[in-house]
């Protein structure tokens, strides 16, 4: 099913590829309106050309407070009003609690503050006029953590946190939230995830394409969790129910692993 989308106005972060690239696809091919936006201008730019006129590249920093203003900006003036936000830049660095402050830093600013500074522009609009949805691609480990990987698996639990807290903070006021948390996706992301990454995620890894499926699914909806691999429902639950013996099962996984996971600059 497909939510609708025609005429609304639509922005997608980390559009030059991977996911966001199935996002913006999916949304122009239901007749939305789309601000696409990537760091790699080229990429955005060749995105925004081949889904036609209403599709339009911001290409610039998504995650910065100037950036993220900017992109706001912009939007706006491309599509009038801004009915979905689609927080999707993500960055995936590894390595343990003594990783260079300079990929925590990244981490953070990223994959968390980009997703709050994004919301303190729009959610006052929302509330305001009674409608608007906000879409956090979050990951599967920011429901169940990921070996080797701590600054990611950290801010990947506190974009989770955000998302959850915006959807019971602003949900009975018109705004509806959804998480997006897959596993493996056939990205750059995981394709550079060094052997470890790849052995804990491509053999069950999806297409960017299912993501944006199984996202507008949640849209029609109005579902909160989108998990495009359902097992993970299973594992948060057994992680709930029984945390020490997750953490063991977790512990054992991480020993078998050949090295770290994912980037650690």
């Amino acid at each position: 099913m497909t939510p609708d989308l025609a005429g609304r106005g639509v922005v997608v972060t980390g559009a030059g590829r991977g996911i966001g690239e199935a996002y913006a696809k999916a949304f122009a091919a239901a007749g939305a309106r789309v601000v696409v936006n990537d760091l790699d201008a080229d990429a955005v730019t060749a995105v925004a050309t081949s889904l036609g006129d209403d599709v339009f590249a911001v290409p610039g920093d998504a995650s910065s407070e100037e950036g993220v203003a900017a992109l706001v900006a912009s939007a706006r003036d491309h599509l009038g009003e801004i009915d979905v936000y689609c927080a999707n830049a993500g960055v995936a660095r590894g390595g343990t609690e003594a990783v260079a402050e300079r990929a925590w830093d990244v981490s953070w600013n990223v994959n968390v503050m980009a997703h709050v500074r994004a919301a303190k522009l729009l959610v006052p609009e929302w509330v305001e006029r009674g409608s608007g949805t906000f879409v956090a691609t979050v990951s599967a480990a920011g429901l169940l953590s990921i070996p080797g990987a701590a600054p990611y698996a950290v801010t990947k639990h506190a974009a989770y946190a955000f998302a959850e807290w915006l959807s019971m903070t602003y949900g009975d006021k018109g705004v509806r939230v959804h998480a997006v948390c897959p596993q493996g996706v056939r990205t750059d992301m995981l394709r550079n995830s060094g052997t470890s990454g790849r052995a804990l995620m491509e053999a069950d890894a999806v297409d960017p394409d299912d993501v944006a499926r199984d996202l507008f699914l949640a849209m029609e909806q109005e579902r909160f969790l989108v998990l495009p691999h359902p097992e993970v429902a299973q594992m948060y639950a057994h992680r709930a129910s029984d945390p020490d013996r997750w953490l063991t099962g977790m512990r054992r996984l991480a020993g078998g692993l050949p090295g770290s996971v994912l980037g650690a600059d």
